[in-house]
């Protein structure tokens, strides 16, 4: 079963992101924040990450360059999920390494779909 760390501060999205993964059959890996996200990856690399950019201390764009500079990480697929939709905060995410950009709110066959296909994983029937 594939990981996925998924990083947002708040509780409610990370529940319903977390809840669409795991119905989709992943493992769903939570921080609520940027630390707590780099405190779990000292213990263990998921599969991918997700990451919302709006968030207090170190935002998702940090987060993911950050994590590009890793070697344990630094080749992850990352896709950023956040309320900012606008074409300025898409490119500043891709040119921060992301791998792909959804903007809130998503549904969950979109949020599985792309997930499935950034894993290189065949589609689900039926969901």
């Amino acid at each position: 079963m594939k990981r996925i760390l998924v990083v947002d501060d708040e509780i409610g999205a990370l529940t319903l992101i977390g809840i669409m993964l795991e119905r989709g059959h992943f493992e769903v890996l939570k921080a609520k924040d940027a630390n707590q996200a780099l405190g779990m990856l000292e213990l263990d690399t998921p599969d991918l990450i997700i990451l919302d950019v709006m968030m207090p201390g170190m935002d998702g764009i940090e987060l993911c360059r950050e994590l590009r500079k890793r070697v344990d990480t630094g080749d992850l697929p990352i896709l950023i999920l956040s309320a900012r939709g606008d074409a300025k905060s898409v490119m500043s995410g891709m040119d921060a390494g992301a791998s792909d950009y959804l903007p809130k709110p998503i549904l969950h066959h979109d949020l599985v779909a792309k997930v499935r296909r950034m894993l290189d994983l065949d589609p689900v029937e039926n969901e």
